[in-house]
């Protein structure tokens, strides 16, 4: 039996209350039995190796995956590394790393995917597997019944033929899709999604798994109107966890003399970013990496980083990522330069901002969100 207890989310946030593989992903791997051992298996969205290495344990080699988050990709390769020898795997042939792209799914025959939160994601992987894979591939899209709906059942019959859906078990269900209408796929010419905001007068451009889609969160938009008021000398900025990266566009298009850095662990996020400034012709101006926070990025070398941090880790409140990004900002930031974020105003970041980063103060606060600018010593 594969050692699920084993597995580690390091280089990510590690707390008792987190999982590095959970009931979904042993009812995948049961559910897809040995069709993992048919060359061509593709997966997608695993959380931090179990379906990679399960399968690998079981026989398949030459595995392509594709993981959004960076940190998934890091802590699969750590994982591989401490179970190999328990698991008695190579060395080499195991797998390899894929954006999420023809290469990921081309003539798979086989495809194990965590199934995403997000519809439009899954419409985006559904409608790329559909298109490329062979025409008896097998999809294994495997999910925790919380984070389920029956509208994933439709997004799959869109351009799938057949769409079976599993009992439950532990909390848990799997749906296996076939048939693919690889005509059906040409809706991929819908990502990125392009919309433009009225509010900011710029266009916001996003792949199915950039969090809000082509859309402006509340957070950002809030943050938005002050961000003249940010560091007005700054000649360097960075968008910290830039997400479809239209902080990163209005800082290039207010400031035409300000270099701009985007940064995301998201893939889907990175390449929204470099879509959305490219749609307000500053790309020439905004660089966008993807990074598991701003690792990259060398000590006291941005005057102003803008940041809107998540709360989230997967379905659980909890607030590691934000104090991460603090810390790489004290970290980057020139001494003067300044941290500006915006948060949800029950989360009282500004204790940890004042520790981590410097002094800090409030610029704006609505019923739900606070501003603050905090200043590196």
């Amino acid at each position: 039996m594969f050692p699920y207890e084993q597995l580690r989310r390091r280089p990510d946030v590690e707390a008792p209350n987190l999982f590095a593989s959970d009931a979904a992903d042993r009812l995948l791997a049961d559910t897809a039995g040995d069709a993992v051992l048919r060359p061509g298996l593709a997966v997608i969205g695993d959380a931090y190796g179990a379906l990679t290495l399960a399968a690998a344990a079981r026989g398949a080699r030459d595995v392509r995956v594709h993981q959004d988050p960076l940190t998934g990709e890091r802590a699969l390769d750590q994982n591989a590394v401490a179970l190999a020898t328990a698991l008695d795997l190579p060395a080499t042939g195991i797998y390899t790393h894929h954006p999420l792209d023809e290469s990921l799914v081309r003539g798979a025959t086989t495809v194990l995917l965590r199934l995403p939160r997000s519809l439009e994601a899954l419409a985006e992987i559904a409608a790329l597997i559909a298109e490329h894979a062979r025409p008896d591939v097998q999809v294994f899209a495997g999910g925790m019944l919380k984070h389920m709906s029956v509208a994933m059942n439709g997004v799959l019959a869109e351009v799938f033929g057949a769409v079976q859906v599993s009992l439950a078990r532990q909390k848990a269900r799997v749906l296996t899709a076939t048939e693919p209408h690889p005509a059906a796929a040409t809706v991929l010419d819908r990502w990125p999604e392009r919309a433009f905001d009225d509010a900011s007068g710029l266009w916001v451009c996003a792949h199915g798994a950039a969090f809000a889609g082509a859309s402006v969160d509340i957070g950002t938009r809030f943050l938005l109107s002050v961000l003249p008021q940010a560091v007005p000398e700054a000649r360097t900025a960075i968008d910290l966890g830039c997400g479809t990266g239209l902080l990163a566009s209005a800082l290039a298009t207010a400031r035409p003399g300000l270099s701009v850095i985007g940064t995301d662990q998201s893939a889907a996020a990175v390449a929204s970013a470099r879509a959305t400034a490219a749609a307000n012709h500053v790309a020439d101006r905004v660089s966008v990496v993807r990074d598991d926070g701003l690792g990259s990025q060398p000590s006291a070398s941005a005057d102003l980083i803008v940041l809107n941090p998540p709360f989230h880790i997967g379905g659980a409140v909890h607030t590691g990522i934000a104090h991460r990004m603090f810390a790489d900002a004290a970290r980057v930031l020139r001494p003067g330069g300044e941290l500006w974020s915006v948060w949800n105003s029950h989360l009282g970041y500004r204790p940890a901002l004042e520790r981590t980063v410097g002094p800090t103060r409030q610029i704006a606060r609505n019923p739900k969100f606070t501003v603050t600018a905090s200043r590196a010593p």
